[in-house]
């Protein structure tokens, strides 16, 4: 992923009001290493229900606003985006409002997301035993890959809805 600035992703926003990408919290951008993201993820300080995922589609920058839970889930559910349960916390169900007149009418879609937006993490660890049993690095290697290409179709395939349903 591109290195993003504030005002790239305040201009970004393709489910949110102006009023609301001025108010989102962006998070400290010197602190993320764009190079290991697929997207990026973060939960509003001020407004503990609102999450954000910002990710690059058909080069260029799309942000949406999603409602989530204020904290981690209890349960284990399986992220769609990365297809992880093993690492980290949970996934949680998180509700997009539909882009333009569809969406201020009240209009959402849904999907399960890791809770800490780890994604990107989770598709880049080692397999457990159980994933895949072989210690070949070239096919290591591929699975990673394949896991990487599965999150940014998936993640881009969500925001396509979100903008497509209008």
């Amino acid at each position: 992923m591109n290195t993003l600035t504030e005002s790239q992703l305040r201009d970004a926003f393709v489910n949110a009001s102006k009023g609301e990408a001025k108010r989102a919290m962006i998070p400290d951008l010197d602190q993320v290493d764009f190079s290991r993201l697929d997207y990026l993820g973060w939960q509003d300080a001020k407004k503990p229900r609102h999450h954000y995922v910002a990710l690059e589609l058909d080069g260029e920058v799309a942000v949406l606003l999603l409602r989530g839970p204020e904290n981690p889930p209890a349960k284990k559910m399986l992220c769609a985006w990365c297809e992880d349960i093993v690492d980290g916390v949970h996934a949680a169900s998180f509700v997009a409002p539909l882009a333009g007149a569809s969406g201020r009418r009240g209009n959402t879609v849904g999907t399960a997301i890791c809770a800490d937006f780890r994604c990107s993490r989770n598709v880049r660890r080692e397999p457990s035993s159980f994933e895949l049993r072989s210690e070949d690095p070239a096919l290591l290697a591929y699975h990673r890959e394949q896991k990487i290409e599965g999150l940014r179709e998936r993640s881009t395939a969500f925001v396509r809805t979100v903008i497509e349903r209008s």
